[in-house]
């Protein structure tokens, strides 16, 4: 499913929001060259690079181990300084089309209303952290791993995770593209509570001592931990003021809607 809109009205500019996303795609094109023919190798270079690696930063890895990343193409572990900041880093990052817009597209959604609640400097703190805290879960549950980890999805789990708390009732207008052929407008808490027991029960089997390869690659635990970071970091950087407004505006408008 993939959500469209929100019926969450936006009072302010969503500044930060635009900065973010022009940040991702700013990165996209120039340093890992857009996913363009002839510059795969541009691409895996700043993955293999700039995004962050578990057994790198835990050093359980040895460095010169190696890792296939793509045809013909590895990763080598290194000792090199920047792997410090790569878990900042690679939030900036992407492994392809699909991942970028995809993300792209989450975050429009769902993280102008929450930047509209804290205000941007407030909101950029919080997407931040909700990367770092996502990114923190990763390493932990797999401190071992040689596979470096892009995107930006651990933070806008976090955004998720914030929208879960503060607007459960916005209906959230989804497209189910492999069932139906329109759109649906779904309460957000049962959009959010159906994604995350997917990360859940994705990242489970992950638990068990056979270790069995479900997760088709995605970093589900980073998705995790951003999602509960932003629940409980949500409320520290809300704007009570700002909530209150926008709430007050959408039952000013549902009860427009209603009357007519």
């Amino acid at each position: 499913m993939i959500p469209i809109s929100d019926e969450n009205p936006t009072l302010h500019t969503p500044i930060m929001t635009w900065l973010i996303l022009g940040a991702m795609f700013t990165v996209w094109f120039v340093v890992q060259g857009g996913g363009f023919p002839g510059h795969e190798i541009q691409l895996v270079s700043s993955i293999c690079n700039l995004g962050m690696v578990p057994g790198e930063l835990t050093h359980l890895v040895p460095p010169g181990y190696s890792v296939p990343v793509a045809p013909g193409l590895m990763c080598v572990i290194d000792r090199d300084p920047i792997n410090k900041f790569t878990p900042l880093i690679s939030m900036f990052l992407h492994g392809g089309w699909g991942h970028i817009l995809g993300n792209a597209l989450f975050f429009w959604v769902f993280g102008n209303n929450i930047e509209d609640s804290m205000g941007p400097g407030r909101f950029l703190c919080f997407y931040l952290l909700c990367g770092l805290a996502a990114a923190a879960t990763h390493v932990v549950m797999q401190p071992a791993s040689p596979v470096p980890t892009v995107g930006a999805s651990g933070a806008i789990s976090g955004v998720l995770g914030a929208y879960l708390v503060l607007y459960p009732r916005v209906h959230i207008n989804m497209w189910f593209p492999l069932i139906f052929f329109r759109v649906f407008a779904i309460p957000a808490w049962l959009v959010l509570i159906y994604w995350f027991g997917v990360q859940v029960m994705t990242g489970l089997p992950q638990l068990s001592p056979v270790r069995p390869d479900v997760s088709g690659g995605v970093a589900v635990w980073a998705h995790i931990g951003g999602f509960i970071a932003g629940m409980v970091l949500v409320k520290a950087f809300a704007n009570p003021g700002l909530v209150a407004a926008r709430n007050a505006i959408r039952q000013e408008r549902l009860g427009m809607v209603t009357a007519r």
